[in-house]
């Protein structure tokens, strides 16, 4: 703008011009050294001495102006009661979720500033029902910002930057301000040291001389409650709670390593005690095991366990006290004697198979013993004319009669007889004497 309208820029829109400088000194835009090539060389070196600077927040559209903050009414139609904001800054990208910047040209006294913030609060306070129906806080529903740690939920700073043009001091401004708004941002301390800052409203002021000196990263913003001045960041934020959270993860992850140790450790002691117990079951087992009664060879687990199985009670295999060789030799050798056996010429009566119970020698079940030939000759069953009825056909002639005998010893009248001739004959009951007790029933 020309020379004209830059003085009454500086006259008559001198708080215009203040929010200005504000946005710059916050933005610190950097120039572009490629447009400047052609300037002398004090201008190139006063613009590199700015590119070395420190970055600024955000871009330019990071910030909006004049800004209403309805404590009645809605944003379109505020009401009465409520502020507006000089700038609102949100730069998350840059730390900086949220800000309202409110600039001072000392002209206003301490009160009217404090009445000012005592707006900001109401509007801060102020819930409306979401789109969601749940009520939340109005600036919430304009505005992106982090939710914060339980237990401590402030509201969004603001930000006071004085520009000394007026009257009134600002440093006295900002001492009786501290008091009149103390109800507002003072946290409450806790023994971890640090503030918890629960519904309160965060205020740092700062000079505009200084802020487009130093930039938002300089220590010159003071944070009402504080003894430093700090940067903006710093300011605005609670590094104490940040530090105090970092510690005590850093214990958490101290305790944790520490509980894994321990757990590794029960976890190899209780490994090496099951790899003992183990190797102590594993020699009991081996001292178990049993030795082939042929060859005296260690049973294998396979051989083992198939010589153990049992059906009813009963062993199933037939060699449970060898080992496979010295069963297989068993085995085979046992298939030769009945190979020698079933080679034994038949006698004349059993040349003709038809119609035999034993094509081949039978051997007693009870003693093992071969049959006879009259004992195999009477069991058999030769041509359409069978022999009599056998009553034991596995049992040779000597275990039959003692079957017998012992049946008759226990049961005297329960032995069968093939004739009548042979059943014996009933002793007669003796008479009673007469004269005797049974006689005079009688009469």
């Amino acid at each position: 703008m020309g020379s004209t309208a830059r003085g009454a820029g500086s006259s008559g829109a001198s708080h215009p011009m203040a929010v200005n400088k504000t946005v710059i000194a916050l933005l610190r835009p950097k120039p572009d050294l490629a447009k400047l090539a052609d300037d002398p060389p004090h201008v190139q070196a006063a613009v590199q001495a700015a590119l070395d600077t420190p970055p600024g927040i955000g871009t330019i559209a990071s910030y909006w102006t004049e800004v209403p903050l309805p404590a009645t009414g809605t944003w379109n139609a505020p009401g009465k009661g409520g502020a507006q904001a000089d700038l609102v800054l949100t730069a998350p990208q840059d730390g900086a979720g949220l800000l309202f910047i409110e600039v001072d040209n000392c002209h206003e006294t301490a009160e009217e500033l404090a009445a000012k913030l005592e707006k900001y609060a109401r509007f801060f306070r102020r819930t409306v029902k979401d789109t969601d129906g749940r009520e939340r806080p109005m600036w919430r529903t304009r505005w992106m910002a982090s939710e914060d740690r339980y237990g401590d939920v402030p509201h969004p700073p603001v930000l006071l930057v004085f520009n000394h043009i007026g009257a009134r001091n600002p440093n006295r401004t900002i001492l009786r301000l501290q008091e009149l708004t103390r109800h507002l941002w003072q946290g409450e301390w806790q023994r971890e040291g640090y503030h918890l800052y629960d519904g309160k409203v965060p205020i740092v002021a700062v000079g505009l001389r200084n802020l487009r000196e130093h930039g938002p990263t300089g220590s010159v913003f003071f944070r009402f409650g504080r003894d430093r001045p700090q940067p903006l960041l710093e300011a605005i934020g609670n590094p104490r709670r940040e530090a105090a959270d970092a510690r005590e993860a850093e214990e958490w992850r101290v305790r944790q390593e520490e509980y894994q140790a321990q757990l590794r450790k029960a976890a190899q002691e209780q490994a090496a005690k099951k790899a003992v117990e183990a190797t102590r079951e594993a020699a009991q087992r081996e001292g178990r095991r049993p030795a082939c009664a042929g060859c005296g060879t260690r049973f294998t687990d396979e051989r083992w366990e198939a010589a153990e199985e049992t059906d009813w009670g009963r062993l199933i295999d037939t060699h449970p006290t060898l080992c496979d060789s010295c069963k297989h030799e068993a085995v085979a050798a046992a298939h030769d004697v009945d190979q020698q056996e079933q080679q034994e010429p038949l006698p004349d009566w059993a040349q003709q198979k038809h119609l035999l119970r034993f094509t081949s020698r039978p051997h007693c079940t009870e003693c093992k013993a071969a049959f006879t030939d009259e004992r195999w000759q009477a069991v058999n069953r030769t041509g359409w004319h069978p022999l009599p009825r056998e009553r034991h056909p596995t049992l040779c002639q000597t275990c039959t009669q003692e079957y017998d005998d012992s049946i008759e010893n226990a049961w005297p009248h329960s032995r069968t007889y093939e004739s009548p001739e042979e059943r014996p004959v009933p002793k007669p009951v003796p008479k009673p004497k007469s004269g005797g007790w049974f006689s005079g029933l009688r009469s």
